[in-house]
């Protein structure tokens, strides 16, 4: 039995908190609902039971998670991640190929979400200064510098000051990413450096977590 003056209780009490707000009762709603579609993207793992991908969606995802705020996904495939982000007041989803966009629509086709085919490396219709969160997972890791470049640039006029920004990007520093067709030749250092370069604010780095890509987190 915990001391009187222990934690406890407390650490309890906040996580049934967090369990219960408005953003975790809609994510469960809807994985409740979509548990058995054939989401594509899920063969390369499935965010609610491969531990690395637990992890990611735990610490980079959910915790920005706001029913009063507005978040974008770039190349979004079927909704592996998408279903994550359903609980934001409105959600951009941008991809430069329409049949992913098509499929994606299959699984989820709600009022807040919004559907945009760009020209590779834009946010044409997202109005300016109005995304609180970014998110891509899948995406980056294919991109070469130079496009990868060219979207850190074109955020800066779509993010609020102060958004949170999360990517995955091909770490060539680790074997298996050397190993896997179609990653680009990028590294920590790299990305670090094109982050830094067009004024974002780094706020934290996971280098290990995968074991063929790594993940940056910024802020505008």
């Amino acid at each position: 039995m915990p001391e009187l003056n222990s934690s406890f209780h407390l650490r309890m009490f906040r996580k049934q908190q967090v369990m219960d707000s408005l953003p975790a009762r809609i994510f469960r709603a809807i994985r409740d609902e979509i548990k058995h579609k054939n989401i594509y993207g899920l063969h390369w793992g499935d965010p609610d039971v491969a531990p690395p991908l637990k992890f990611i969606k735990e610490q980079y995802v959910l915790p920005f998670v706001d029913e009063n705020q507005q978040a974008l996904e770039i190349g979004p495939g079927g909704g592996r991640w998408t279903r994550y982000l359903l609980g934001f007041k409105k959600l951009y989803l941008v991809d430069y190929h329409a049949e992913i966009l098509t499929e994606l629509k299959k699984n989820f086709d709600l009022p807040e979400m919004v559907f945009i085919k760009n020209n590779g490396a834009d946010f044409p219709s997202v109005p300016e200064k109005s995304i609180d969160f970014l998110f891509s997972f899948g995406t980056f890791v294919h991109l070469e510098l130079h496009l990868i470049e060219a979207y850190l640039e074109n955020m800066k006029a779509v993010l609020r000051p102060g958004a949170n920004v999360v990517i995955q990007y091909s770490d060539m520093t680790k074997i298996m990413a050397q190993k896997t067709a179609g990653f680009v030749d990028n590294d920590p250092a790299r990305m670090r450096r094109m982050v830094g370069a067009v004024g974002y604010s780094l706020v934290a780095e996971d280098l290990t977590t995968l074991w063929h890509s790594s993940l940056i987190h910024f802020r505008a």
